[in-house]
């Protein structure tokens, strides 16, 4: 079974709830990044991701100058850099997410794991497609 830290992208990049999510939605298209964990006092205390963005700010008519922390996603769910592709793609359908942060046994932040970075492999595909499903379920 492949560990996750074969997969998940280790460019990552954490933002501070005080920013603005103008700022914040410069730096996910700038480093092409879906979602962001939102960190402060060296801990992670959420992420931020487009569709928060959307649909928490945008459409609310919050404007660019809104602060992160008031549109994040709290209570965290990670993933260890060990665990299996089958077990992260389990916990993505059973929080209905598309990407989580990663970390490592100490629980510090190590990467970022997308849904799309199952497909990569074809071997990955049947938990990819599973997790897809569960997700995509209003």
């Amino acid at each position: 079974m492949q560990q996750l830290k074969a997969l998940m992208s280790r460019d990552v990049k954490v933002i501070s709830p005080d920013m603005t999510i103008g700022e914040a939605a410069k730096k996910m298209r700038d480093g092409d990044f879906g979602m962001m964990p939102v960190g402060e006092d060296d801990r992670m205390i959420g992420t931020i991701s487009d569709r928060d963005i959307a649909i928490r700010a945008v459409a609310e008519g919050k404007n660019v100058d809104t602060k992160v922390r008031d549109v994040m996603s709290e209570g965290i769910v990670w993933v260890y850099e060990d665990d299996s592709v089958e077990e992260v793609a389990t916990m993505m359908s059973k929080h209905q997410v598309r990407r989580l942060p990663v970390v490592n046994r100490d629980k510090r932040l190590v990467g970022i794991v997308a849904l799309g970075d199952f497909a990569v492999e074809s071997s990955e595909i049947r938990p990819a497609a599973k997790a897809l499903s569960e997700i995509s379920k209003p």
